[in-house]
Order: C-alpha cells, then sequence, then structure tokens
C-alpha cells in the first residue's frame, strides 16, 4: 500500500469497489480511527476526557474489523489502485455476528475498551436494532473516507457499491444506518436514506436512517 497521508486527489470514475483481503485491514483501522475520532457516540461510550481515548477507539475498531473478517462480513474498500481510499463494514440479514459478538471478541473489547465501553457498544446496537422497521435487511456498521479524499464524490461510490450489496440478497428489503454526526445526515439522506426516528444512546442523540430496497 502507498503511504495513507498520500492526499493526491483520485478521479472517482477510476476508482474500484473490492473486497477486503486481510493485508488490507491495517490501513482500514486507521481510516476508519479518523472517521470516528470526533463522532459523539464514540467519544461518549470510551470517555474522551479521560487518558488513552486514542488507544481505546483504535483498539476497538481493530478489533471490529477483526470480527467482521471471522465471520465474513462484507467489509468494501474503494482503491485507487493499489491506495486504499474508503471503507465501508456492512452486516448481512442473516449474520450471527449480533450485537453480543462472539466471546473472544468481548473479551478482548473488555480488556481494551473497558466493561462500561463494550457494555455500551453492545446496547447501542440492541437499541438500534429494535427500531428499525425491518425483519431481513443490512446494517452499515462502520464507513469512512480519508480526509485527503473526501468531498470528491468516493462516498456515493462507497454508497453504490453498498446498494450492490444488498441488492444481491433478494430477501432484504434494504440498509440500515444509525447517523450520530449531524453533518453527515445530508449525504445519508442524499442517498435516498430515510429518518426512522431520533434515539436516545446514552447521552448522546442519533438519526436511525433507513434506505428502503425500492
Amino acid at each position: 500500500m502507498n503511504d495513507l497521508h498520500d492526499d493526491c486527489l483520485v478521479d472517482p470514475s477510476q476508482i474500484k469497489a473490492i473486497y477486503l483481503a486481510a493485508e488490507d485491514l491495517k490501513i482500514a483501522a486507521s481510516i476508519l480511527y479518523l472517521a470516528y475520532h470526533d463522532d459523539p457516540l464514540f467519544i461518549d461510550i470510551f470517555q474522551y476526557e479521560k487518558e488513552g481515548y486514542e488507544s481505546r477507539l483504535r483498539s476497538a475498531i481493530r478489533e471490529e474489523l477483526n470480527a467482521f473478517w471471522l465471520s465474513k462480513q462484507p467489509m468494501i474498500g474503494l482503491f485507487d489502485g493499489s491506495r486504499l481510499l474508503a471503507v465501508a463494514c456492512v452486516l448481512s440479514p442473516d449474520t450471527s455476528l449480533g450485537p453480543n459478538r462472539f466471546w473472544h471478541w468481548r473479551l478482548k473489547m473488555l480488556l481494551t475498551a473497558g466493561y462500561l465501553g463494550t457494555k455500551q457498544m453492545v446496547e447501542k446496537e440492541t437499541k438500534v436494532r429494535e427500531h428499525i422497521p425491518a425483519k431481513h435487511y443490512h446494517m452499515l456498521s462502520l464507513i469512512g473516507v480519508h480526509p485527503d479524499q473526501q468531498d470528491h464524490g468516493l462516498g456515493h461510490v462507497l454508497m453504490g457499491a453498498i446498494d450492490s450489496i444488498m441488492l444481491e440478497d433478494p430477501a432484504s428489503e434494504g440498509v440500515a444506518m444509525f447517523v450520530t454526526l449531524p453533518k453527515c445526515l445530508s449525504f445519508f439522506e442524499n442517498s435516498h436514506y430515510s429518518l426512522v426516528e431520533e434515539l436516545q444512546v446514552g447521552r448522546i442523540n442519533g438519526h436511525l436512517m433507513f434506505k428502503h430496497r425500492n
């Protein structure tokens, strides 16, 4: 991979959407860390005010990606040649990767993010799932575009790839996403996601969005 901080802008029409390989996960984790560093929900869950926030956030993202990889969940990357520029992690409708994950995920999360952070992550996903207006759906869990490449159309290319994943499952009713950064709302609205309702998770208010198949 080329250097993550290469700020050369790319032509979205030349970008390829490809499933991530094992060797891509480290760069993917770095992109997602930058995307979620200032997210109010993660700031609350991983206690930004306490020393070690960055380490806890990095560890949590790394464990999430490892869980996705082990359970063979779709992880899409946008590539300019061999350079990874954007990432999306999607939960399939029939996944066994539920809110509690598997035992080794919980153990590692407890050791890295702490009991409170792990508990809040599980509660967040459980609460969000309870309010999704569908039974068989995909869940957009994590999404990020490298800061150097934002506002140049890559986000919409990535959303198109997510739509393709959903459409490959004839029974999927759509894609859900819990948005906690207000500046991202218009992006999802422009991608035809509709507001289901506002939800409070811990001390943070977020917007549950859903894109119906049709």
